[in-house]
């Protein structure tokens, strides 16, 4: 009986069946439920990064675009149990591209340890510094309504994003971009967590 009791509980940290609650009413706009989310994969995130040898502005770069790749995935997600397969590949694929963007794609033997470089102190402060930073910025994120999240992610995701392929995959008026953008920037300011940094 123990035995059959242990094979069906996962070791898993995330529960079964709290998963697809937790997904479902963080979609519903419930921000303690995305933060839940945030909390239990984040350690899966660094995880990953840190594999890569990435830099700290490299690897907050990679951990802010998947968390907002998520915010803006999320409600398509057809089983929530696949969230943390669908977090790992994102993170991955966000690593990788990092690398090639920088031309640092090197072969990296698993079996030798990474070697301890050390850290010029200015460098150490401007990475806490835009750590704190984006971690406001994402937390402000959740105060913005779904419409409006989309359109601050499309427009900042990508910089040579168009005005036009922005209000073609949003459906909104081009016109209309504009105005939008700087009444969210203007709520985000507003934000508890952006309000705080600023102090």
């Amino acid at each position: 009986m123990t035995a059959s009791a242990s094979s069906k509980n996962p070791v898993h940290p995330i529960m079964e069946n709290s998963l697809p609650e937790m997904v479902a009413a963080a979609v519903a706009g419930e921000r303690d439920a995305w933060h839940s989310i945030v909390d239990r994969f984040d350690p899966l995130v660094l995880s990953i990064i840190r594999r890569y040898r990435l830099s700290q502005a490299d690897g907050e770069d990679v951990r802010q675009t998947v968390w907002l790749r998520l915010v803006e995935n999320l409600k398509k997600l057809r089983d929530p149990r696949a969230l943390p397969g669908w977090i790992g590949t994102t993170t991955k694929n966000e690593a990788v591209r990092i690398l090639a963007e920088r031309h640092r794609l090197q072969p990296v033997d698993p079996e030798v340890q990474a070697e301890l470089t050390a850290t010029d102190q200015t460098d150490l402060d401007e990475g806490v510094i835009l750590l704190e930073r984006r971690r406001a910025v994402r937390e402000s994120l959740i105060e913005l309504s779904a419409e409006r999240r989309k359109l601050m992610l499309l427009l900042f995701a990508d910089s040579r994003v168009s005005y036009q392929r922005v209000g073609g995959q949003l459906g909104i008026p081009v016109g209309s971009i504009g105005p939008t953008r700087a009444r969210c920037l203007n709520q985000l300011k507003g934000a508890p967590a952006i309000r705080a940094l600023a102090s």
